[in-house]
């Protein structure tokens, strides 16, 4: 008999790739994400394939896991997923569990007071957080205060289109611009760290 998984789902999305391609992430009731949708994870994916298998990735604002589970299903090493909502973090434990994702680690936090303490380094950063939370700046000055990445890595970063990541100065001059997709409400930017 197959185990099941057993969450208060309120929809589900699929993992697009690699050895789960087809499996279902249930998004649980009452957790108020905003996963990213499977078209932008299909053309994310494509952008980061040479390099995502192999990948140490950290997933800032975690929600549902689809970012970080599609890099695991494409061959990534070891997968960091943050957040701090205590539903979310819930059900990604029973997801890690139930797709035996045992390279990953899940932790309930405040991504900035994490960032302040750790000490690997990563070479995938997702920072996707809730359009509402003027969070990015922070967290991008934490993550090269705290040197947590590695001398090439890649960031992908996803905002409301109404917060213009450019109109301030808070993307480090060695990061460039390697892609961009714009949608009526969102605003989807990879960037290549070299330093």
């Amino acid at each position: 008999m197959k185990n099941k998984l057993h969450l208060s789902v309120s929809r589900k999305i699929k993992i697009i790739g690699g050895k789960w391609k087809g499996r279902n992430i249930p998004i649980t009731r009452n957790s108020k994400i905003r996963p990213t949708t499977n078209r932008m994870r299909e053309i994310l994916f494509s952008w980061l394939n040479p390099i995502i298998s192999r990948a140490i990735c950290l997933d800032c604002f975690a929600g549902s896991g689809a970012l970080g589970l599609e890099s695991l299903s494409r061959g990534a090493n070891k997968v960091t997923f943050l957040d701090n909502n205590h539903i979310c973090i819930t059900a990604l434990m029973k997801i890690m569990q139930f797709f035996s994702a045992y390279n990953s680690e899940v932790i309930y936090t405040d991504c900035r007071s994490w960032l302040q303490q750790s000490t690997t380094t990563y070479n995938v950063v997702f920072l996707d957080p809730p359009f509402q939370d003027n969070i990015i700046p922070e967290v991008i000055f934490l993550l090269e205060k705290y040197n947590l990445l590695e001398k090439e890595s890649w960031i992908y970063i996803e905002t409301s289109k109404k917060r213009n990541i450019f109109n301030t100065n808070i993307i480090p001059n060695y990061w460039v611009l390697y892609h961009k997709k714009i949608t009526r409400n969102v605003m989807y930017y990879l960037f290549l760290r070299r330093s």
